[in-house]
């Protein structure tokens, strides 16, 4: 155990060599965190690698993963824990205060559990085929996602100061509209107060919800219901909005920029989601509002690394209805993207009876909303709550849906099936989501799952196809020594810091990397821009 900063260089030359020899096998707990302190110290990790934190995530993906729960159940071992070594929040002490022998102790243990786990974590792996999702895409998406966090993203924070002021003016004038429909001045802020002035003063509704401590039931789901009950409930949606926009962003997001690189930096989370699905925290970079203007002009803040770069944004069009298609074969959905149809309007199409050209906006709406609603199982009384038209109307929508595309209901017929026999359903890579509430009594319950079980082979499989494609991009980047480089991933959408003499080599590489990224019988489309920030190139 190193003593001392030099004591610690001193070892690093000595390891070097073998973190960088590609025929040594490292395994690891958390190889993402352990990669980049490495990379503070100029050791780059070869070749084979193997994460028992991200064994563990494929094996049981909607349990928690760290070395302590590990050791406890499978070894049935008490680990030294983290706070054991450093103490508790009113007695904490800094690592570097801890004594030698103490540190050597932890450090071994952990090694030692990660070494026992290994054995039998890749065992498992083997048993339930999940190794070569772990060996194709979780692990070789390792140094990729730590390249993007040691990178960063560039933030114009001049831009998002101005942007916060814009904000609040534009918040006190919505404030003055909402004081005038209500006939007094109250904090709209307040879900007590708010609901006094909704139900009691203007009576918007009869019965209207309360909660357990017996106030009125104000939250966002509620009043969208109520929009066309009075102009105020709009104006306090538009309001709520806005004053989220300017304390969760524009205000929050230059307190988050690195002072030695400029830059924000997230941590991409590999082992969170049931689903498959990478997710972003400190800070969250992937629920960038993008449904409403104000919300979309964030994106203006996100910026390239200086005069000589622009970015690259580059998303799959409709992929996971494209995943449906393909799940299903259903020919007549696979007939529409095969032709470069608007796949909404050739929807409203079939199920309005229409001809293509004589489709309305509104039926094209309609038809987009039960597309994607299909995917999640949406029942009729959610599709009539959603388009705000009477049950029956939803009913028969869905009911000409699946005349129009038969095979897609026999593929929801039968994952709910498949999961009722086995427990669990499956991407395209084999990626497992377990439905344990499959079996319940309880309908509801049983529902949930059986709605899972439609949508997480398509929404698992379209996230192992967008980690395939970063792995392959990232790799020619690499073998190409290109100076641009992957910044973000927001679900099916990709961001790059492009040096500019490269845009061109890497708009090729990009789509390449993204078109073959799994083999897939429905053609992919990949909708690409650049620009001088973000909402340019979106």
């Amino acid at each position: 155990m190193p003593a001392s900063h030099e004591d610690t260089c001193r070892w690093m030359e000595v390891l070097k060599p073998i973190f960088e020899n590609p025929q040594v096998l490292k395994i690891a707990q958390n190889l993402k965190f352990d990669m980049q302190v490495l990379l503070r110290y100029d050791v780059e990790v070869k070749g084979e690698c193997f994460d028992t934190l991200l064994a563990h995530y494929i094996i049981e993906p909607e349990m928690r993963h760290n070395l302590d729960l590990l050791a406890k159940s499978y070894l049935n071992y008490e680990t030294i824990t983290y706070e054991q070594l450093i103490g508790s929040s009113s007695k904490k002490t800094s690592i570097k205060d801890v004594p030698i022998e103490k540190l050597k102790d932890y450090a071994c243990e952990d090694a030692d559990i990660t070494l026992r786990l290994y054995h039998i974590l890749e065992k498992q792996l083997n048993e339930n085929e999940g190794y070569k999702l772990f060996k194709e895409i979780e692990m070789p998406l390792v140094p990729v996602l730590a390249s993007m966090e040691q990178k960063g993203v560039h933030i114009d924070t001049d831009f998002l100061n101005t942007f916060a002021a814009e904000l609040q003016i534009k918040a006190k004038e919505i404030e003055t509209n909402i004081y005038e429909l209500a006939g007094e001045v109250f904090n709209i802020s307040s879900p007590k107060q708010l609901g006094i002035i909704l139900f009691e003063k203007l009576k918007i509704i009869e019965n209207a919800k309360l909660t357990k401590t017996k106030q009125y039931q104000t939250g966002e789901e509620i009043l969208q219901k109520l929009e066309h009950k009075h102009p105020i409930i709009p104006l306090i949606l538009e309001y709520r909005g806005i004053m989220k926009l300017k304390s969760t962003y524009a205000e929050a997001f230059p307190n988050l920029v690195n002072p030695q690189t400029g830059r924000v930096h997230t941590s991409f989370n590999q082992a969170i989601t049931a689903t498959g699905r990478l997710s972003s925290s400190n800070p969250n970079l992937q629920n960038i509002p993008i449904r409403n203007d104000e919300g979309r002009e964030i994106r203006k803040a996100f910026i390239p690394a200086n005069e000589e770069y622009t970015l690259l944004a580059a998303d799959y069009s409709q992929i996971e209805l494209r995943l449906m298609a393909a799940m299903s074969g259903d020919e007549s959905m696979f007939e529409s993207f095969c032709n470069g149809e608007d796949i909404h309007a050739a929807t409203a199409s079939k199920i309005y009876n229409v001809p293509l050209p004589e489709v309305s906006r509104e039926m094209r709406r309609n038809a987009k909303t039960v597309n994607f609603g299909i995917i999640y199982g949406i029942s009729a009384f959610g599709l009539s709550e959603r388009l705000n038209i009477s049950r029956k109307e939803a009913a028969d929508i869905i009911e000409q849906y699946f005349n129009k595309y038969p095979k897609v209901k026999l593929y929801m017929e039968k994952q709910k099936e498949f999961a009722q026999q086995h427990g669990y359903v499956e991407t395209i890579m084999k990626r497992r989501r377990y439905l344990r509430d499959i079996y319940s009594n309880n309908s509801i319950v049983r529902g949930v799952a059986e709605r899972n079980a439609i949508n997480a082979p398509i929404q698992g499989s379209a996230a192992d196809m967008i980690k395939a494609a970063m792995i392959k991009i990232y790799e020619e980047i690499q073998k190409r020594k290109l100076k641009s480089a992957i910044v973000l991933q927001v679900h099916d959408e990709l961001v790059f810091d492009v040096y500019k003499p490269e845009l061109e080599e890497m708009k090729a590489i990009v789509h390449d990397g993204m078109i073959h990224a799994m083999p897939i019988t429905v053609p992919l489309e990949i909708d690409m821009k650049s620009g001088n920030n973000w909402l340019e190139a979106h």
